[in-house]
């Protein structure tokens, strides 16, 4: 699912209005807003849409992009940009979001979010679900292993959410209880399914990755 592309954000701006200038908008604002997360780092999503629309000099009230319009500019960015750097930063990424599911194996983690899916930018933080009793075993977990961490604020509604600085990057965690895990919604306002590996599946992903690469001519690689 993380390579819907570019002509799945057209199709799904499309299905209300193929032809109107709201549809063109969103995608500009998408595309911009995309190059805006992936260059300079911007993890707001509203403020990276909001620049888009005075880069392009477009109306305050003009129709905004989902979240997920972005996620697939952003494969489309990669795509086009990205090359063999952005190969060796996501498999990076997901090297290192697979030792923090093996030392939080206890909590069944499952990585979701760009680094699952593949729109992952440079900044992009890691994103496991835990499931546990409460957050605070986790908490526990985590002063035992002599990990510093730091709680963030969650909606009413939202897991437990702790948050773990490294010099890599940041690790956010989401605990959910078993029943609010099963409650937990698996696909977005358009019906996919989000892409959630367990340590089993981003193993395998990281070994066929690999494989598929050294499979390559020589003459291929750029």
């Amino acid at each position: 699912m993380g390579n819907r592309g570019h002509s799945g954000l057209r199709g799904r701006a499309s299905t209300q209005d193929p032809f109107g200038r709201d549809a063109q908008d969103r995608i500009r604002i998408a595309q911009v807003a995309a190059r805006l997360i992936a260059e300079h780092g911007i993890k707001d999503w509203s403020l990276a849409k909001r620049k888009a629309v005075r880069q392009l000099l477009l109306p305050d009230r003009a129709a905004l992009p989902g979240d997920d319009e972005i996620e697939a500019a952003l494969t489309d960015y990669h795509a086009l940009f990205g090359g063999t750097l952005h190969v060796a930063q996501l498999r990076a990424q997901r090297e290192e979001a697979l030792r923090w599911m093996q030392r939080l194996g206890s909590f069944e983690p499952v990585l979701v979010g760009g680094i699952a899916a593949g729109w992952a930018t440079a900044h992009s933080d890691i994103h496991l679900d835990l499931t546990a009793d409460n957050a605070k075993s986790v908490e526990l977990a985590l002063l035992n292993a002599g990990v510093a961490y730091r709680t963030m604020n969650a909606a009413d509604d939202g897991p437990q959410r702790l948050f773990i600085d490294t010099p890599s990057g940041g690790v956010c965690l989401s605990v959910r209880t078993r029943e609010e895990a099963r409650q937990r919604p698996r696909r977005d306002r358009h019906g996919e399914e989000s892409v959630r590996l367990t340590a089993i599946e981003l193993s395998a992903l990281l070994k066929a990755t690999a494989a598929l690469e050294t499979a390559k001519p020589e003459n291929l690689r750029t």
